[in-house]
């Protein structure tokens, strides 16, 4: 049971206003420090910052991953698993009660939910390097090209996480996934696997090709089509998926080893970019899947 600290209620307060500013990205970048709201981003964040995740993130987030929590009054009877996680976690981060006009005025969010950490943003690392590192044969990453909307954003990670891709790969010019509502609609699942930003395409590809990737593009004008694939999706695979306007540049589309369109049965001109990213990761992991149960 959470212990009971004095009740902050001072929704002016600066420790108030200053874990409000990481709403805005240059309080991230300068706190080093992002906000992680509602109770599933929130659980999944102290879940890490407890180790549960540590098989897949290998150090990812350094030395831990929550460094302070506010909560209302009546967590522990909304979530009691959050308030056991909290108390799981006491010794090593802050723990604050507040009013429902502090959390309000914390909030990035159009009404609060409970619960808000403030959480460490990862250590900048050279992904393919961490890759070679940490994971000993990563099969399935997902590369986002100049992503621009944080829900589209969020969705993709939670996508690559439910079809167990090793990583997300951000090349410079995309959405920053450290955004409240990319954290929100990422569900948790930030917390579960390694998200690199700022990636150089062509030496991360490059380097990936060097450990047997096949480079895939998502493309509505495809020469390939996603169900003729058949087993090379089994292969190891990084997929490109582009800009939610321009789709992936030409620049971008030639580094990759095939244009692979999914097909449309209906009369919708395309799908958007989270929809056809959880499609193409999934069609890889099946189809790994698939192989893997043939040979058992």
């Amino acid at each position: 049971m959470i212990e009971r600290p004095a009740q902050m209620s001072n929704p002016r307060a600066d420790r108030v206003k200053t874990v409000a500013r990481l709403a805005g990205r240059s309080a991230r970048q300068k706190q080093n420090r992002f906000l992680a709201e509602g109770p599933q981003s929130v659980r999944e964040a102290l879940r890490a910052h407890l180790g549960e995740f540590e098989a897949t993130l290998s150090g990812h987030w350094g030395q831990g991953v929550v460094e302070e929590v506010f909560v209302t009054e009546g967590i522990a009877a909304l979530y009691p698993d959050i308030a056991e996680l909290i108390d799981q976690a006491r010794a090593s981060i802050q723990v604050r009660v507040v009013t429902d006009e502090v959390l309000e005025a914390l909030s990035d969010a159009v009404t609060h939910q409970d619960v808000i950490a403030v959480c460490t943003l990862p250590g900048a690392r050279r992904s393919v390097e961490w890759l070679q590192q940490h994971v000993t044969s990563p099969k399935l990453l997902a590369v986002l090209c100049r992503v621009q909307d944080p829900g589209n954003m969020g969705t993709i990670i939670r996508a690559a996480d439910a079809a167990g891709a090793d990583a997300v790969l951000l090349t410079s010019g995309s959405v920053d996934p450290f955004n409240p509502k990319a954290v929100r609609s990422t569900a948790g699942s930030l917390f579960h696997l390694p998200v690199f930003t700022a990636v150089d395409l062509s030496s991360a590809l490059d380097s990936l090709r060097g450990l047997g990737h096949q480079v895939l593009a998502a493309d509505g004008y495809g020469e390939a089509n996603l169900v003729n694939l058949g087993s090379a999706l089994a292969r190891t695979t990084t997929w490109l998926f582009g800009n939610e306007a321009q789709g992936l540049s030409l620049e971008e589309r030639d580094l990759a080893d095939a244009r692979v369109a999914v097909p449309l049965y209906g009369h919708a001109e395309s799908l958007n970019v989270a929809t056809a990213a959880t499609v193409c990761l999934y069609a890889s992991a099946m189809a790994a899947g698939s192989v893997d149960s043939a040979s058992h």
